[in-house]
């Protein structure tokens, strides 16, 4: 019997490759290792990324990116999110800002708590540098009209820094 996918469905398969129709979605699991991060990368089940949570698995982190990549509900990923970048943990708030990144790109979607927390971040100097980044790419993927009016201000404030900077370096590394 031939299976009949929605197009929804078709581009949830290229970009999420770990569906549940994906076969060796099992496997990709038992490959899994908690104690090492191996595999973690392939995590697509939220509730097993929650279960990590509660045990204070050290690489619970990577499983979030990993659901960042792999899971196409951006709601069900942003609280993963949150719950990571609230981390007391320097690496663990970087990975949850990787992650927001991730959701960002495949989703185009981000919810207000999630901009709020990375506002807070953007004003933390230990934490400008991943949290730039990861604004850098809300403001590509997101349409700015569901963007809040601080992030307008702040990409163009980053744009003419970065334009200003590129400049400096051309006038004075000129041979």
């Amino acid at each position: 019997m031939k299976a009949v996918f929605s197009g929804r469905a078709l581009m949830d398969d290229m970009h999420f490759g770990l569906r549940s129709r994906d076969p060796s979605r099992l496997d990709r699991r038992r490959k899994m290792n908690w104690a090492t991060g191996e595999g973690l990368i392939g995590c697509d089940d939220p509730e097993e990324v929650d279960a990590a949570f509660d045990r204070g698995e050290p690489h619970v982190g990577v499983a979030v990116i990993g659901l960042s990549l792999n899971c196409p509900d951006a709601e069900v990923v942003a609280l993963r999110i949150m719950r990571l970048i609230h981390s007391e943990e320097t690496e663990r708030r970087g990975q949850g800002v990787t992650a927001l990144s991730h959701m960002v790109r495949l989703t185009q979607e981000i919810n207000q708590a999630l901009l709020e927390r990375l506002r807070e971040l953007l004003r933390n100097p230990e934490s400008r540098e991943i949290a730039e980044d990861c604004a850098a790419d809300i403001w590509i993927f997101v349409p700015h009209h569901k963007l809040p009016i601080w992030m307008h201000l702040w990409a163009y404030r980053y744009l003419i820094k970065h334009k200003l900077s590129i400049w400096w370096w051309s006038v004075t590394h000129r041979d």
